[in-house]
């Protein structure tokens, strides 16, 4: 466990060799040696002091590394005018140190620390390399939601230390059957998810940060809100109210942010939207407490990582073109690069759900868990899956058919550095599928 620390720590000189394409090589080849760790017998790994991997852990490291070596791939523009790119590469290695440690920590107080930790990294990028003065805001939109929130979170941590001698996560054998309690645990996670009602920090987020800021939000930040409540529920088994009350909230919301992506006229501001869809959907399932909905919310939380991220990939080759990423200005690109309108297709047609794409599979499962729950929760399913295909086509048939834009005086096609970052979201999102047992039963 700790020779990954100690070899992304080794990285940090690297970043200011002025080595960008190196470190990206690197970043790849950790996560293919990262890969050769894996344990076919669904136990815990590489155990030590404080630290460990179930498949739970394994699969959101795996996918930690993958986004954050495809950040690197997706900003060669920050390479090419020398915009301060070694202090980039060193924010990330930052920010993939604080993930590793977060999701492998078997101590809870280790994982709320680095939980934060990870905040810091994610904020400089946004307020760094951010495109509009607005930025700013959005960065103390996102800190000031998380911190607001992660008090009581550490409060309880102290609360239940001492009141049952540990805080190790395998060694939580008890109940806390308080909706105080359960609110102060849990609301940073469902900050972090967003739940809906304390979503407006992720809009403005992805709107204002550069593609990095996106796909690691979109990627990562938002699975750690899942991967906690996934590790801590097991403590309110016991709480039956709110738990339907924030299963009531996520569905309802979900519907609604539905709603709200039709009305979008920028692109990144719609993906950023489904994603509150699609994550209101996994939240809802956490909250149903049973096997069939923890085992789905990691394989949506891994779908949308990739699909959501390929899909701000996609946004931002096009707002590199056009120089904007407004749905009116992005019309008719079929008939200028009709190879990545074949991408737009094939992400989008993920995001909807479609085979063979492992979002269909872990809806499949969340459906599942929410009617054996309540069949009640049916009409609103029905309707969040109606309405992403609907805003999926939407942003596919704006952006790619009609007339382009007539101020385009001269236009670039696609590179081959972007078609390379579109397949390596694309593959491991419709293959995975094949080998889906190791992404569910990991309980």
């Amino acid at each position: 466990m700790m020779g990954f620390m100690l070899m992304m720590i080794f990285l940090i000189p690297l970043c200011f060799l002025k080595n960008f394409w190196l470190v990206q090589w690197f970043f790849f080849i950790m996560s293919f040696m990262f890969l050769l760790k894996f344990n076919y017998n669904f136990l815990f790994i590489n155990l030590s002091y404080f630290m460990g991997l179930d498949l739970l852990s394994f699969n959101l490291i795996l996918l930690s590394f993958w986004i954050c070596s495809l950040m690197i791939l997706a900003s060669e523009k920050l390479f090419k005018l020398n915009n301060y790119y070694n202090l980039f590469l060193f924010f990330m290695l930052l920010l993939m140190v604080s993930l590793y440690m977060t999701f492998s920590s078997l101590n809870m107080f280790i994982f709320y620390l680095f939980f934060e930790i990870s905040l810091i990294p994610t904020l400089l990028l946004i307020m760094g390399w951010g495109y509009q003065p607005e930025r700013i805001e959005a960065g103390i939109y996102l800190l000031f939601y998380t911190l607001l929130m992660s008090l009581p979170m550490m409060i309880m941590i102290f609360y239940i230390y001492e009141s049952y001698y540990t805080l190790s996560f395998n060694l939580m054998y008890f109940f806390l059957n308080n909706n105080f309690m359960f609110l102060c645990m849990n609301m940073v996670f469902f900050v972090k998810m967003p739940m809906f009602f304390i979503h407006l920090w992720l809009p403005k987020a992805h709107v204002e940060a550069p593609i990095s800021g996106s796909m690691i939000l979109a990627g990562i930040m938002l699975k750690l809100g899942g991967y906690g409540l996934l590790r801590v529920m097991k403590l309110f088994i016991m709480m039956k109210f709110l738990n339907i009350f924030i299963l009531n909230i996520s569905l309802i919301g979900g519907f609604i942010i539905s709603m709200i992506c039709l009305r979008q006229s920028d692109m990144k501001s719609l993906i950023a939207y489904s994603s509150i869809s699609h994550m209101g959907l996994v939240l809802a399932a956490v909250m149903t407490l049973n096997l069939w909905g923890f085992y789905g919310v990691l394989v949506m939380m891994l779908a949308h990582g990739l699909c959501s991220s390929g899909l701000f990939c996609l946004a931002n080759i096009s707002y590199e073109r056009l120089m904007s990423r407004s749905l009116y200005l992005n019309k008719g690109l079929l008939n200028i690069i009709p190879s990545l309108s074949m991408w737009w297709f094939l992400l989008c047609s993920s995001n909807i759900a479609a085979p063979p794409s492992m979002n269909l599979m872990g809806e499949i499962m969340l459906i599942n868990s929410l009617v054996s729950f309540n069949w009640m929760s049916m009409i609103y399913l029905s309707l969040i899956s109606f309405f992403s295909a609907v805003y999926s086509l939407f942003l596919y048939t704006y952006s790619q058919h009609g007339k382009f834009y007539s101020g385009n005086f001269s236009f670039y096609q696609g590179l081959s550095r972007e078609y390379l970052l579109l397949l390596l979201h694309w593959i491991p999102l419709n293959l995975l599928f094949l080998k889906g047992e190791y992404m569910y039963l990991w309980i």
